[in-house]
């Protein structure tokens, strides 16, 4: 086998949901001023002691009973977040352990909203060159730790959440060629920083960045894959805001494709964005097996990567 496919999706949100009502409680706004900026209506909080391997290890557990596997079958974890909180033991090895995975390959990847894809990138690179034969890639966030909530500019955005996929070789690639890159001198138009640790963005410059420089990105990341953007069925972009995902998704050029729109209710979930939007339209049927999605993260570092996938 020379190929690498996803078998399965999975996803996993905290019970509980803060509305736009409120946050109008706590600072300075409205539910009319967010949905109008931002198209955020609601967004999924985790609690002191649901920690980020804890959302993890649930996305990746419905992930495994979907693809009818037990934690024996994996041999590399890579978890994709920028919200852990301890450098080791790192969250793939938490999850791991809480997922009873005997003795995987174990690694964390920070690319921040981009993670997912790298992660994915990553794992089927591995895959491919025989490094692993099957692979659990998780993006998970817990943003509500490096929030403000007296910032109305950021804490309106943010929400909580995991998404995951098995990874496993096959005969034929289900996972396209990753198209990947960063901005290295705008890497501070996103970020967490300071002690404690904060997000911050320069919202203005990451929505010219996004909606100028990345679709054709993009529609290069679908050729790389040997398609059209109008042969898509799907594109599931990074969750940032509505404001940021319609006009990218229009001109990428997709124009039969089913646009995600998870941030709506989600708000943005930084590296479980793309995931949880995948693994919500897979179960809703929105998508059906072998269907082409395209996957674009893009965001920290001012890093993205996309690649075509076929939908599991």
């Amino acid at each position: 086998m020379n190929g690498s496919r996803i078998a399965a999706v999975g996803h996993y949100q905290p019970a509980k949901v803060l509305t736009n009502e409120d946050l109008a409680g706590m600072v300075d706004t409205s539910d009319e001023w967010i949905t109008s900026r931002v198209g955020i209506r609601t967004r999924h909080i985790a609690g002191p002691d649901e920690p980020v391997d804890e959302l993890a290890g649930h996305a990746a557990a419905k992930a495994l009973a979907a693809a009818g596997l037990g934690p024996d079958a994996i041999d590399l974890v890579v978890v994709a977040t920028s919200t852990a909180v301890d450098r080791s033991p790192n969250m793939a090895a938490r999850v791991a352990r809480r997922l009873g995975i005997p003795s995987p390959a174990a690694m964390d990847l920070n690319v921040v909203c981009a993670g997912f894809t790298h992660a994915l990138a990553t794992a089927d690179h591995a895959v491919r060159a025989g490094g692993a034969t099957r692979a659990l890639v998780i993006g998970a966030d817990k943003m509500s730790e490096v929030t403000d909530w007296t910032d109305r500019t950021t804490c309106v955005l943010v929400g909580d959440g995991a998404g995951a996929a098995v990874v496993e070789a096959a005969h034929a690639s289900g996972i396209g060629p990753v198209l990947w890159g960063s901005v290295p001198e705008m890497g501070h138009a996103v970020r967490i920083e300071g002690t404690p640790a904060r997000f911050a963005q320069e919202g203005q410059s990451v929505y010219r960045w996004a909606t100028t420089k990345l679709p054709p990105i993009a529609r290069a990341a679908c050729e790389k894959a040997g398609l059209a953007p109008a042969d898509l069925a799907a594109v599931v972009l990074h969750q940032a805001n509505l404001r940021i995902i319609e006009p990218l998704a229009e001109k990428i050029g997709a124009v039969n494709a089913v646009v995600a729109r998870d941030v709506t209710e989600s708000g943005n979930t930084s590296a479980g964005s793309i995931p949880l939007a995948f693994s919500k339209l897979v179960e809703r049927g929105a998508i059906s097996s072998g269907d082409p999605v395209l996957l674009f993260g893009f965001g920290g570092n001012l890093s993205y990567a996309g690649q075509v996938v076929r939908c599991p």
